[in-house]
C-alpha cells in the first residue's frame, strides 16, 4: 500500500496523527503549542514535532511543499455552543493560521477539523464563507462535512465538522466513501469489558472529584440527560454512548458512572432516582449521592477516545484528561483519513464532465 505525506497541525496529543497513520500516512512535521502533548506526541510517534505558536514556525513548511496533505484541528473553543462563542476570541483567530500553512506548503489536499457550530449556526457565516473562499483562491475543490464519531466505531456523541480540500479532483464523490467506513459502537458496558473496577490495576487513573446531588435539580426525559447532579458531570448509561469528551474533565465536569449497574451487579441507582423524581418525589440531601456513584476514569476516556491500548501520555492527570478531551477519536480520523488516501489514489470516481468544471465550493451533508 502507498504511503502518502502529511503535516499535522495544531496536533494536541495526536488522535488525528493516530487515525491518518492507520489510514496509509507518514506525518513528516506536526506542531502544537501545548508543552505537555508534544511530549506526548514524541513518546508515541516517529515524525517531528515542532512545540510552540504555529505563527512562529509557519516558515519551516516551505521546507515540504507540494506535500500530500496537511491535517489538524484549530482550537475550537471559540466555536463551540459549550463556550462564549465570540468571534474575537483569539483562539478563534488561529483556524486562518491552518489556511496560512496550507498556502505556504501547497499540499495536493487538506483537511480542517472543527466543531459542528462553525459548520451548521448562522452565527458563524460569515466564517464559513471566508474559509471557502481563502480555499477556493488557493486552487481547492471544497466541501465541509459533518460526522458523528458514533457511525464510525467510536462509543461517543461526538459530530465534527471536516472541511475537506483537493487540488487533485473535485470531491463530490465523497459522500459515498465516508458510507464505506461506518461500522456499529460498541455500548460503553461492552467497551470496558476487560478494563477492571475503577481503582483496579488496569483501571487505575481514577478521579477524585466529589458527586452531589443538586438541590434543585434539571429534569429531562433520559435519566442521563438533564442536570441531577451538582457540576456539569453528566451520567453514563452502560447500554448507550457517552455524551462529547470535553477537555474539561478532572473535576466535576466528569462524567458520572454508578459501578455496581455498569458491572451488571445491580439496577441503575440513577434509573430509580429519576424516577423517583418524576413521581414527584423531593431531591434527595447534598450529601447523600451513594458510594457506587464514582466519576469517569482516565482510562475509560482515552479508551472512549479509541487511543491505542498502549499509548503513552506525558503530564499529571488535569493535562493528560485535557489532551484526551481535546483529541479527534482516533477511529473517526481513520475513517477521514481513508477518504482522503481514497482520494489522492484516484479511487473516488470522477465523471469527465465534472473534471472539467471550474472549481467551486460545496456546502455540507450530514451523516
Amino acid at each position: 500500500m502507498k504511503t502518502f505525506s502529511a503535516i499535522s497541525l495544531f496536533t494536541g496529543a495526536g488522535g488525528m496523527d493516530v487515525g491518518f497513520e492507520r489510514s496509509g500516512f507518514n506525518v513528516e512535521w506536526a506542531n502544537d503549542a501545548n508543552k505537555a502533548a508534544c511530549k506526548t506526541y514524541a513518546l508515541n510517534h516517529l515524525g517531528k514535532i515542532a512545540c510552540g505558536p504555529i505563527q512562529e514556525l509557519l516558515d519551516d513548511l516551505s521546507q515540504y511543499s507540494g506535500i500530500d496533505l496537511v491535517f489538524g484541528g484549530p482550537p475550537c473553543q471559540g466555536f463551540s455552543v459549550a463556550g462564549k462563542m465570540d468571534p474575537e476570541d483569539e483562539r478563534s483567530q488561529l483556524i486562518w493560521r491552518f489556511f496560512d500553512g496550507v498556502e505556504i506548503a501547497k499540499p495536493a489536499a487538506f483537511v480542517c477539523e472543527n466543531v459542528k457550530a462553525l459548520a451548521k449556526l448562522s452565527k458563524w457565516s460569515r466564517v464559513r464563507r471566508r474559509m471557502l473562499e481563502r480555499a477556493t483562491a488557493l486552487g481547492y475543490d471544497c466541501r465541509i462535512v459533518v460526522l458523528d464519531a458514533r457511525n464510525f466505531g467510536v462509543s461517543q456523541g461526538r459530530e465534527r465538522m471536516f472541511l475537506l480540500g483537493s487540488r487533485v479532483g473535485t470531491i463530490d464523490q465523497a459522500e459515498d466513501s465516508f458510507n464505506m467506513y461506518k461500522r456499529d459502537a460498541p455500548f460503553l458496558r461492552q467497551l470496558f469489558a476487560g478494563l477492571g473496577r475503577a481503582g483496579s490495576p488496569t483501571n487505575s487513573r481514577t478521579c477524585s472529584a466529589k458527586i452531589t446531588i443538586a438541590s434543585s435539580p434539571v429534569m429531562r426525559r433520559s435519566p442521563y440527560a438533564g442536570m441531577l447532579f451538582n457540576g456539569q458531570g453528566r451520567p453514563l448509561n452502560p447500554d448507550g454512548y457517552a455524551s462529547t469528551m470535553h477537555a474539561s474533565m478532572g473535576g466535576n465536569k466528569t462524567p458520572i458512572i454508578d459501578e455496581l449497574h455498569f458491572q451488571g451487579e445491580e439496577p441503575s441507582w440513577i434509573e430509580w432516582y429519576h424516577s423517583h423524581l418524576m413521581k414527584g418525589g423531593a431531591p434527595l440531601g447534598f450529601e447523600e449521592a451513594p458510594d457506587r456513584l464514582r466519576r469517569l476514569t482516565l482510562d475509560e476516556a482515552i479508551r472512549i477516545q479509541t487511543f491505542p491500548s498502549d499509548y503513552k501520555f506525558y503530564g499529571t492527570q488535569s493535562q493528560v484528561f485535557t489532551q484526551v478531551g481535546n483529541a479527534v477519536p482516533c477511529d473517526l480520523a481513520w475513517a477521514v483519513g481513508k477518504v482522503m488516501r481514497d482520494l489522492l489514489s484516484g479511487k473516488l470516481a470522477q465523471s469527465a464532465d465534472r473534471a472539467t468544471v471550474s472549481r467551486k465550493t460545496q456546502l455540507a451533508f450530514t451523516f
